[in-house]
């Protein structure tokens, strides 16, 4: 298993892609991004045209373990992307409507890491190579508000876990990949 992190537009996604590429035969590409608006459609689109034709699309943001382990057969390569996606879209499968300050979030994150741990322990038992993508969020300010701090520490904790199951771990900084751990 390996997981790719960095910022916003740092180029994790490409690497990934390129690793994928590199390893040859069909590729399984888990999107986790839902449409929301039209910004976020045009995004999906984007990265759609920019991945190779040949690619397999799966799109889900919940149960990927089993995902994992039904699908670690039938590819060489497994792509997850993104991590970070997919911890808003399960925060707000549990939470809904209600404000931030109503939140359960001690039971969104217990879900959540649930979730993760489940994807973890697939990836790392699995027959394929699974290359996972994640936002590094922690590196700037402390957000203004309650949701997004909650956010980021979930997130945190999501990539600190997901990077001890890792074999390999690059965050990736202006593109360039910089190797954290690795299994070589």
């Amino acid at each position: 298993m390996m997981l790719i992190t960095g910022g916003a537009r740092s180029g994790k996604s490409r690497f990934a892609e390129q690793i994928a590429e590199k390893r040859g035969g069909d590729v399984l590409y888990i999107a986790t991004s839902a449409v929301t608006d039209t910004e976020m459609a045009e995004r999906i689109r984007f990265h759609q045209q920019q991945r190779p034709a040949h690619w397999h699309t799966f799109e889900s943001h919940r149960d990927l373990g089993d995902v994992v382990r039904l699908k670690q057969t039938e590819f060489p390569t497994i792509v997850i992307e993104c991590i970070t996606t997919l911890i808003t879209n399960l925060l707000f499968d549990m939470a809904g409507e209600t404000e931030p300050e109503a939140m359960d979030f001690t039971a969104i994150e217990e879900h959540i890491l649930a979730q993760i741990t489940e994807l973890a322990d697939a990836a790392q038992h699995c027959e394929t190579e699974v290359i996972i993508v994640t936002n590094e969020v922690g590196m700037g300010i402390v957000p203004d508000n309650l949701l997004s701090r909650r956010f980021r520490d979930i997130a945190g904790r999501v990539n600190q876990q997901l990077a001890a199951a890792a074999d390999d771990v690059y965050l990736v900084v202006s593109g360039i990949p910089v190797p954290v751990k690795t299994s070589a």
